[in-house]
């Protein structure tokens, strides 16, 4: 792993999780609407692409953002002769990827069926229907809409407080796996030992 690398990940990987809360602020659902109570089926556990990079790929692929979570999918580059501690740092940075992506499709769906209820009522109680005459979907002022954003962060703040734990908990194992993997590879260059074998 060379210094770029290093620091690219090293960036991505202690960035706060405020870098997602936009997409709280996003419809994932915008331009129809979800007849059910609960998040689409495959939304409840992430899909993994098919799609692997060729062998001589030296780079992580990221793909366009997801349509319910926002975030984009990451497929990590498997470097050859792949150390066990390499592999470790791997799977609990996916396995994080896949626990974010989980966490914001379900926050984005509630989010996004809450929003819907509340714009419905509003407009409801001043004897508007959703669409206007020419079947434009009618929306509420931005006062009004505060009101909403404000009541859904303060019945969320433990959900939310919860979230950042965990994300930084699972960000400071991660910084130093990356830390232990870059003095492992820095020490195995200096003594000359090929990656891979065993000392």
């Amino acid at each position: 792993m060379n210094v770029r690398t290093f620091n690219c990940l090293l960036f991505r990987s202690l960035r706060p999780c405020y870098t997602h809360a936009p997409a709280l602020l996003r419809s994932p659902c915008r331009g129809h609407r979800q007849s059910t109570s609960q998040p689409p089926k495959h939304a409840k556990q992430t899909e993994r692409s098919e799609f692997s990079p060729a062998a001589s790929s030296k780079y992580d692929w990221i793909g366009p953002p997801d349509r319910l979570s926002n975030l984009r999918p990451i497929i990590y580059h498997i470097p050859e002769n792949e150390t066990p501690l390499e592999r470790k740092l791997r799977h609990l940075r996916q396995e994080t990827e896949d626990w974010n992506h989980e966490f914001w499709t379900n926050q984005n769906f509630t989010f996004s069926k809450e929003k819907e209820e509340y714009m419905r009522l509003q407009l409801a109680a001043k004897g508007l229907s959703e669409r206007d005459d020419d079947g434009r979907k009618r929306n509420l002022s931005s006062e009004e809409m505060a009101v909403f954003y404000k009541h859904f962060l303060d019945k969320n703040i433990t959900r939310h407080a919860s979230y950042n734990r965990e994300w930084y908990r699972r960000n400071f194992t991660i910084t130093l796996l990356m830390a232990r993997v870059a003095l492992q590879n820095t020490w195995r260059t200096l003594t000359g030992r090929e990656k891979g074998k065993t000392t």
